[in-house]
């Protein structure tokens, strides 16, 4: 193109350019989906450079991530809910699980209230390497959302939470 033109128009692919066609503008709606999109390339390239870092596999940070989300929910974390939300088989779970507990990132603990059921529990120093690492990209997010108001963090709440749902409804290839 050339850097003269109007950055509205594009050249044409014959390269004739009087046949040039206006540049269509992305609906809005299109535009966010396209930004989340981004927001999550960027957030997976990051969880893929902590994985590297510490010697784990990529599934091995989303592991932790379930079983961190899981603790916060108040969730037991059995290697039957960690292979359903990774979409694993037995196999692969327990091939998971073995690798952050050889790391140090995981245990496996009797649960206290039925002692035949064993449970994952994410290790203080995997959360402190998590912290080391995201804790400042999270303090920027949580600063970027301190600056809107209550009803804007509703609707961003909205808008992520029925994204989520979208998501998680398809099905894991």
């Amino acid at each position: 193109m050339n850097k003269n033109r109007n950055p509205d128009h594009r050249e044409p692919a014959s390269g004739d350019p009087t046949d040039e066609e206006p540049v269509r503008e992305e609906p809005d709606n299109l535009r966010l989906v396209h930004l989340l999109r981004a927001v999550t390339v960027e957030f997976g390239l990051r969880q893929a450079e902590f994985a590297a870092r510490n010697a784990m596999h990529p599934t091995d940070v989303r592991a932790l991530i379930c079983l961190l989300d899981a603790a916060r929910a108040d969730e037991p974390a059995t290697a039957g809910l960690l292979g359903a939300r990774l979409g694993l088989n037995s196999a692969g779970t327990t091939a998971v699980i073995d690798r952050l507990e050889r790391l140090g990132q995981v245990a496996r603990v009797r649960d206290d209230r039925d002692r035949r059921r064993i449970l994952l529990r994410v290790e203080p120093a995997a959360i402190r390497l998590g912290r080391e690492f995201f804790g400042p990209l999270i303090d920027d997010v949580l600063q970027i959302l301190d600056g809107f108001d209550p009803a804007e963090r509703e609707t961003v709440r909205r808008f992520l939470t029925a994204t989520h749902a979208v998501f998680a409804r398809e099905p894991r290839p």
